[in-house]
């Protein structure tokens, strides 16, 4: 298939500072010293960059300071770009990417995107206005999003589910590659046991690994059957401890200074078959993984220890959902209320 620009906004876009371009960032990376590294991903055949943009950043900045973000991420090595339907209220991160990525050449994009829902119908009109919203006419990743048990996957590889308009929408153009976001073992391997996808989006993050073990049958899953792995949460830290004043508004804690952010990447890059990691939704934290991406070498057996030292003063941010499926447990009810993108049925946002 013929890869194609991003399709124009009306009117058109005149300059790069009409729509927000940070004027410093654009175009004034030095690429030889530092350049982001790119990977493989699984057996697509496509590169993506080893630190992936995390769309659902958006929600919280006004649409100038967004396209500053996505234009300066993309100036500094960064192709993978990464959003949903259900960051934001109403789609506004979509919006905001489509609006964002104007003036990038959509062949040096790799735009991924997802769908919640799990039936033929509710997946075919999610796709489409997702495409209508990021410009675009089709995506290079499609995927099932946040899958947390089997009766999930059941619904939307069977009939009438969702995977049916992916399959279609894939012979149409609209997609290149097929994969889900998933947020517990059993919903993952259920997944990966269902269908060949091409890409699993899963928690792998220092804390979660050492402390219950968290993402290791997925990677071992996911080697066996040349799956791209693109790790999410990558630098988690785990729930905020009770009676710790918190940093920032969010409902995990993550690495905040270089030196962590360095160190958490460079173990979740040092597993086989991750192609990127994609930080907390916060520019502030992307420049951070960034800088770790372009400084990143295989972690050395002191580093691991290290981790796993911190990692035990940590608690896991996974293991409450993780248990709960495992027992057959029904997760209608939000885990962490405070999360923007709680994956259970009754969630909104």
């Amino acid at each position: 298939m013929k890869r194609r620009s991003f399709l124009k906004i009306a009117g058109g876009v005149a300059s790069g500072c009409a729509i927000g371009v940070n004027p410093v960032a654009a175009g004034t990376q030095d690429a030889n010293v530092g350049e982001l590294p790119k990977r493989l991903l699984g057996r697509t055949g496509d590169e993506v960059s080893v630190v992936g943009f995390p769309g659902l950043a958006l929600s919280q900045y006004d649409q100038f300071r967004c396209n500053a973000g996505i234009r300066d991420a993309f100036y500094r090595g960064i192709n993978y770009f990464d959003v949903a339907p259900a960051y934001g209220r109403d789609g506004d991160c979509e919006k905001k990417m489509g609006i964002g990525l104007q003036g990038i050449d959509r062949d040096k994009i790799f735009l991924a995107c997802k769908t919640k829902k799990r039936d033929k119908e509710g997946a075919r009109e999610e796709l489409e206005r997702s495409l209508k919203r990021l410009k675009t006419d089709h995506f290079d990743l499609y995927q099932l999003h946040c899958i947390f048990t089997p009766e999930e996957v059941k619904q939307a590889l069977g009939p009438g589910g969702a995977m049916e308009t992916i399959l279609k929408a894939k012979e149409q153009g609209k997609i290149r590659h097929i994969g889900f976001s998933a947020h517990t073992t059993k919903g993952a391997l259920a997944a990966m046991n269902g269908f060949r996808f091409d890409t699993v989006m899963f928690p792998i993050n220092f804390v979660e690994y050492f402390r219950i073990g968290f993402g290791k049958p997925v990677l071992e899953l996911a080697k066996e059957q040349g799956a791209g792995v693109l790790a999410i949460k990558a630098l988690s830290k785990g729930p905020w401890p009770e009676g710790m004043k918190r940093t920032r508004q969010w409902w995990y804690r993550a690495t905040e200074t270089q030196e962590e952010t360095n160190a958490a990447m460079r173990f979740v890059l040092s597993q086989k078959q991750v192609a990127a990691g994609i930080p907390p939704s916060f520019l502030d934290l992307l420049d951070k993984a960034i800088e770790a991406g372009r400084s990143y070498q295989p972690i050395s057996q002191a580093e691991t220890q290290q981790l796993k030292d911190t990692a035990q003063s940590c608690l896991s941010l996974f293991k409450k959902q993780e248990e709960r499926v495992a027992r057959g447990e029904s997760l209608r009810e939000p885990v962490y209320p405070g999360s923007p993108h709680e994956c259970c049925p009754c969630a909104h946002a």
